[in-house]
C-alpha cells in the first residue's frame, strides 16, 4: 500500500494542473520565512563541499538567522519567471574585514532574479534552478551579491504555491558575506 501511495503522488507531480493551461506562471505575492547561514558558508569556503557533508559541519536550523521575505513573480514564458524579492533579518552580520560590534542589526536584502523552471507552471510540483543581482544593506554598509540556487514550487488547488528555496550568495562587493539563504513560504496569485 505504501508503495503505491508513493507511486499516485509522483504521478500528481509529473500530471498537469488542467485549470492553467498556458504552463506560463502567473503574477503571484509570496510571504516566507528565511534563514541565514554565514557559518555553513564560512565551512565551506575554509575546506570544501564534500568534506562538510562528509563531516557534517553544516548548521543547525536552530543556529541559523530567522527572517521575513516578501516576492512577487510573475512568468515571462513556459520556461523562464522573473522574481523580486526583499527580506530582512535581525542578525550579527559578519561584514568582512569591518567592526560590526557584536550587535544584532537589521540585514535588508533585495535581490531580482530569473528562474529557469523544468516543467511548466501548471505542474503540480515545479523543480527550478536561479540566478540573479541582489543588494544589501546592514548598518551603513551597503553592497551587492549574486543569488544562486534551487527550488520547489508546490501547486496547492491551482490557488497558491508552496515554494521551497535554497541560494548561494556570493559577495558582488567587499562588504557583503558568504552565506546561504534558505526560505519556506506561500505565495497566491494577484488575479483569477
Amino acid at each position: 500500500m505504501k508503495k503505491l501511495t508513493v507511486a499516485l503522488i509522483a504521478l500528481l507531480g509529473f500530471l498537469g494542473v488542467s485549470a492553467q493551461d498556458s504552463g506560463v506562471q502567473p503574477a503571484t505575492f509570496g510571504i516566507s520565512i528565511i534563514y541565514n547561514d554565514f557559518t555553513s558558508a564560512a565551512n565551506v569556503r575554509k575546506n570544501n563541499l564534500g568534506s562538510v557533508f562528509k563531516n557534517k559541519e553544516f548548521s543547525k536550523l536552530k543556529d541559523m538567522t530567522p527572517g521575513l521575505a516578501v516576492s512577487y513573480t510573475k512568468g515571462i514564458n513556459k520556461s523562464l519567471d522573473y522574481s523580486l524579492t526583499l527580506s530582512g533579518s535581525l542578525v550579527d552580520y559578519p561584514v568582512p574585514n569591518k567592526v560590526t560590534y557584536g550587535n544584532d542589526g537589521l540585514l535588508l536584502e533585495g535581490d531580482a532574479t530569473i528562474r529557469g523552471r523544468m516543467l511548466p507552471a501548471n505542474y503540480l510540483i515545479v523543480p527550478y534552478l536561479q540566478t540573479g543581482v541582489g543588494v544589501s544593506n546592514y548598518r551603513s554598509y551597503v553592497g551587492a551579491y549574486i543569488p544562486v540556487g534551487t527550488g520547489m514550487q508546490i501547486n496547492v488547488f491551482d490557488e497558491a504555491y508552496l515554494n521551497i528555496q535554497a541560494q548561494y550568495r556570493i559577495p558582488a562587493t567587499e562588504v557583503v558575506a558568504y552565506h546561504f539563504w534558505f526560505g519556506i513560504g506561500f505565495s497566491a496569485k494577484l488575479k483569477k
